[in-house]
């Protein structure tokens, strides 16, 4: 007789274990496409906020204009428009407490903007340690699930006195069936963590000429013309 063997009726008859295997792989399957899923629409989100605000401060916009505009957005801002937020703020700090040492003015505000630089990567790099965590170990699980089902399986044969294909063929079958949704887990995770590492890479390189480059601005700045006391920077 045929015997029916789909994947539902495997793991309806698989033992409690591989059930419990499979469960946990499921599980960690949605929990990672949701991640992934969401990783992929902020990132794109970041990629399309930083063009924007590039495009604007290289406009001929005024620094002044685009700290107060970055001041009003600041939920709404992206990586960038935040980091030039951090900087400019730090200068005109340093500016109300009477420092006008170009070099310190410039070191401040240099470093506020690293730290606002490693607080953005930090929160593009949220979820890939997840993603990492998932492929690494998916096909770990699934292959537990595997042999304890097919030790399962001959277990139950053991006690037979004539043991054929047809016999073993659905133990092996359902124990499988652990290590193909291991697989299934860990395949996306993997590729997934890959790409949005490159994506992550590229955005922290734009971030960075960016924080260069504004701090070149400055120095500029400071060499050409003093501020006013107020610590207004009017262009470029």
């Amino acid at each position: 007789m045929n015997q029916d063997l789909s994947i539902i009726t495997l793991l309806l008859h698989a033992s409690f274990v591989v059930q419990l295997v499979v469960l946990l792989l499921v599980g960690i399957s949605i929990a990672s496409w949701t991640a992934i899923i969401r990783k992929h629409f902020a990132l794109r989100r970041m990629r399309t906020l930083n063009d924007e605000f590039e495009r604007d401060f290289w406009s001929g916009t005024s620094l002044n204009e685009l700290f107060a505009s970055a001041a009003q957005n600041a939920k709404l801002a992206g990586p960038m428009e935040r980091i030039f937020a951090s900087g400019m703020r730090e200068y005109q700090k340093l500016r109300e407490r009477q420092i006008s040492d170009p070099n310190t003015l410039l070191d401040g505000a240099r470093r506020a903007m690293r730290a606002s630089f490693q607080r953005e990567l930090d929160v593009a790099e949220q979820n890939l340690s997840f993603l990492a965590t998932v492929g690494s170990v998916s096909p770990y699980v699934g292959l537990f699930g595997t042999v304890w089902g097919i030790m399962h399986a001959f277990t139950g044969l053991a006690s037979l006195t004539q043991v054929t294909l047809a016999t073993v063929a659905p133990g092996i079958a359902e124990a499988l069936v652990a290590t193909a949704i291991g697989l299934f887990s860990a395949i996306p995770a993997v590729v997934s963590y890959n790409r949005f590492a490159r994506e992550i890479d590229k955005i922290a390189i734009s971030l960075e000429t960016f924080t260069e480059e504004f701090s070149n601005i400055l120095q500029r700045n400071l060499s050409v013309h003093q501020p006013s006391a107020s610590g207004a920077v009017a262009g470029r």
